[in-house]
């Protein structure tokens, strides 16, 4: 049954379907390999396993909903109704939303069961997922590296097979960094492909998706989760054809532009992600593709990070005045880890004139971008440009903050920019270094193109399998 947990979810729902498995057994396995490794992982928040139990024997053979007994687990930033929403941080208490998001509506209808919440770094700042709250999410290939964050726990949860996929959300890479850590598939829809509702009616950085082991159940799920909600600001276009049928279609033959460069800071990138960048390029080529390294990045502007962080900075305010709310009364130094405490702190002092003149500076670089990029139908990088990094290194309570949020744009310099332009993104596991953890690829789609990343991304999977791999840990359990 464990085994089961590495599975596509629409293969489980096709055993469920025919009544071969029953929802309550792969639910059942799904809690079990949490108590199982959960201890040494720490990639959970909550557990419901009562609820979880309690849909699963609602749901029977002959099921017609798309992925109906298949378990999941949510992001602790997003509301489940009757669930802890906690974003890893003190402030919050034990606040229990009454609603869900309207993803996590769209995903009961299908017939997910939903297993708990997923951790996350205090207010999911930092691209490691270790919280004061929570303590430290590890990496199940190295349990002394970190899994990557935001969406760490829901990136160490699918690797480890305590759920066959997961939610995540993205805001400067939260849901590629950990899918490169953690050998999967991880995409960043377009801007506006996935509704916010009903928190937001839409956002400049944030996209909502989904972890997964293979580009076709990355599909799938854009598929279910796409489209407007009544009352959206603004939405992406409909695609020209389900996402799925993309996915499982030959992309045709790209110009693909490839670059090690950067583009938010200047550090330089491990050999490993460079052998395993240049080894995808020259698959590329055999493939029929047009690859072409550029000699300069299209990205190489002095002042993105900092702008990128004026505008990042507030968005982590906006939460921590969400969490103060529930609160009843002004945050404090004491509520929260030194990093948060000095994004707030930086974001108070900021000033709306500044906030929104960093957005309209963010918005036109982000159109030079783009427009530099247009001649290519994807764009190649490494998805980190350091290794996973080892557990305490970016926690976001060491004494001098300011240097680990630098820090962290060191380790994953490459994701950011798809949040400032809106373009969607994917982080593929390509490969596996010397050091035994997965090395992730990355490719930019042009604005809306999700297609083409999922067409390219399973002829890559096809030549390339990936899809089996698992840590040494899993089978202990």
């Amino acid at each position: 049954m464990h085994d089961l947990l590495f599975r596509p979810a629409s293969e489980l729902a096709a055993l469920v379907r025919a009544g071969e498995v029953t929802a309550r057994e792969l639910v059942s396995a799904s809690l079990e390999r949490i108590e199982a490794l959960d201890g040494q992982l720490n990639a959970f928040t909550h557990v419901d396993a009562d609820g979880a139990l309690a849909a699963a024997d609602a749901i029977g053979a002959g099921d017609a909903r798309p992925f109906a007994g298949v378990p999941i687990a949510i992001k602790d930033n997003q509301p489940v109704a009757g669930m802890p929403l906690t974003f890893c941080a003190d402030l919050f208490g034990d606040f229990v939303p009454p609603f869900d998001a309207a993803f996590v509506g769209r995903l009961r209808a299908a017939g997910f069961v939903i297993v708990g919440k997923t951790a996350l770094p205090e207010y999911g700042i930092l691209p490691s997922t270790e919280s004061r709250r929570n303590g430290p999410t590890r990496n199940p290939w190295d349990l002394s590296r970190t899994p990557g964050g935001s969406s760490g726990g829901a990136g160490a949860a699918v690797a480890a097979g305590m759920v066959p996929l997961a939610h995540g959300n993205d805001g400067g890479g939260s849901i590629r960094i950990p899918a490169a850590c953690c050998g999967l598939v991880g995409l960043k829809p377009a801007r506006g492909r996935i509704s916010l509702a009903p928190a937001l009616g839409d956002s400049f950085l944030v996209a909502d998706g989904v972890l997964t082991r293979t580009v076709g159940e990355s599909a799938a799920l854009l598929d279910l989760l796409a489209g407007p909600e009544l009352g959206d600001a603004t939405w992406a276009p409909p695609p020209a054809e389900p996402f799925a049928a993309a996915a499982a279609r030959e992309p045709g033959r790209l110009r693909i532009g490839m670059t090690l460069t950067p583009p938010l800071t200047e550090t330089g990138v491990d050999p490993i992600a460079e052998r395993a960048v240049r080894d995808a390029a020259a698959l590329l080529a055999e493939l029929g593709h047009e690859v072409e390294e550029l000699p300069t990045a299209p990205w190489s502007i002095p002042g993105v990070f900092e702008l990128f962080s004026a505008s990042f900075g507030p968005a982590v305010a906006s939460t921590i005045v969400f969490a103060a709310t529930i609160a009843g009364r002004e945050p404090a130094a004491a509520d929260m880890e030194k990093l948060s405490w000095h994004l707030w702190e930086r974001a108070s002092q900021l000033g709306a004139a500044h906030y929104l003149a960093a957005q309209t500076q963010l918005q036109a670089l982000a159109r030079g971008f783009v427009t530099a990029m247009s001649e290519y139908d994807v764009v190649l990088t490494p998805s980190l440009a350091l290794r996973p990094r080892p557990i305490g290194e970016l926690f976001g309570d060491n004494d001098d903050p300011a240097e680990t949020f630098r820090r962290s744009g060191e380790f994953t310099p490459f994701t950011a920019i798809a949040n400032v332009t809106g373009q969607p993104a994917i982080s593929l596991p390509f490969a596996h270094g010397e050091d035994g953890l997965p090395v992730g690829v990355h490719f930019f789609g042009r604005p809306t193109d999700e297609a083409t990343l999922l067409a390219l991304g399973a002829q890559l999977e096809a030549a390339r399998p990936w899809a089996d791999r698992r840590p040494e840990l899993t089978a202990a359990a």
